[in-house]
């Protein structure tokens, strides 16, 4: 029984307890609870900037559709416009940071050891990015020892990629457009002629001057802090001081991680693995393979690796239920994803056995 049920059940039954005026006046109030609750729901929907699992919820399709009248030129596209879905917030109602402001290790009082950051290592430049605050933001323009870096990250997907700024475009900055494509965040750059969407985990341009043209994606570690910051105990984190209101210390999405569905479809499937099974995508040139995290164990701890001419190293830590990159000849590239999305985007992967 829902609440709505409950309350209307509870009204009946103490009906005769009231005089008509009564009724009347509590019958007036819930009609006004509804109206603003309503409204108070659609502004905050798009203004109060709130992630996909707020705003929609298990279940609620209610923005499960090809937007009518999107922010952006679709005469130039890749895939069939019925494809792209909204998620709901509008064009940066994600608000994408630039330039965010960073703190020492050992200022980040804010992070459990155990909490998950995407680190990156340019020279002697190194930076955490928690996934606490990616999870409202999903997209963070920085510059590590003068490279221009997007690091993305997709919660439904739980797919993390650190990109060159420096795209075949020219140098952008990129935002959150609100939409998606195979459930994976659709990121546009900003003050494009016309702005372009490009995709996270297919790390291509999906429209506009970008269709078609790749992403080059840099290397990165998605880890625990602890295991971080022992590390690189020279790190800097990115602060909470983002210059917007939001709970970082609670996860909007801990019901979507903890249950077997998708909250928006993602076409084609592949049950050789579970759809949310963590995997490390890699690929070069036009092949990809796919090296899931359940074919460690405390015994089976690295794999060597070579395919496509190029070798990689690849190191599991049993504590953190991570995977890092040890060593890679020049050419792959990578990035952590959920199963689905990874197959949905590159079909044409192998996996790893």
């Amino acid at each position: 029984m829902n609440d709505e049920t409950s309350t209307t059940t509870t009204a009946t039954t103490e009906r005769r307890r009231y005089s008509w005026r009564d009724w009347s006046k509590f019958t007036i109030i819930a009609v006004l609870l509804a109206v603003i609750g309503g409204a108070c729901w659609e502004i905050g929907a798009q203004f109060l900037e709130l992630p996909e699992h707020q705003l929609l919820g298990q279940g609620n399709s209610r923005f499960r559709t090809a937007l009518a009248d999107p922010p952006f030129d679709f005469s130039k596209i890749a895939v069939d416009r019925k494809e792209i879905l909204s998620g709901g917030p509008p064009k940066d109602g994600i608000p994408a940071l630039t330039d965010p402001e960073f703190i020492s290790a050992k200022d980040a009082d804010y992070l459990k050891p155990d909490d998950r950051v995407i680190g990156v290592a340019i020279g002697d430049d190194v930076r955490a990015y928690p996934l606490a605050i990616l999870n409202y933001h999903e997209i963070v323009n920085d510059t590590v020892n003068e490279t221009p870096i997007a690091v993305t990250y997709c919660p439904l997907c739980d797919s993390a990629a650190v990109f060159d700024r420096r795209t075949p475009l020219g140098e952008r900055e990129f935002g959150v457009s609100g939409m998606l494509y195979n459930s994976n965040v659709l990121m546009f750059d900003r003050k494009g002629k016309p702005e372009s969407l490009w995709s996270q985990v297919k790390t291509q341009g999906m429209t506009g001057p970008a269709m078609g043209k790749s992403l080059k994606a840099l290397p990165l570690e998605l880890t625990t802090w602890k295991d971080w910051s022992r590390r690189y105990p020279e790190t800097q984190v990115m602060s909470v001081k983002t210059g917007h209101n939001r709970n970082y210390r609670s996860n909007p999405y801990f019901q979507y991680f903890n249950g077997p569905d998708l909250m928006f479809p993602a076409e084609p499937s592949d049950d050789r693995l579970p759809k949310k099974s963590r995997v490390l995508g890699v690929w070069t040139g036009k092949k990809f393979r796919a090296y899931p995290e359940s074919i460690f164990d405390e015994n089976h701890t690295r794999i060597d690796d070579e395919w496509d001419g190029k070798k990689i190293s690849i190191e599991y830590d049993p504590d953190t239920k991570s995977m890092r990159v040890l060593e890679t000849d020049e050419g792959l590239q990578w990035m952590y994803s959920f199963w689905f999305a990874w197959y949905a985007l590159h079909p044409e992967t192998d996996v790893y056995k």
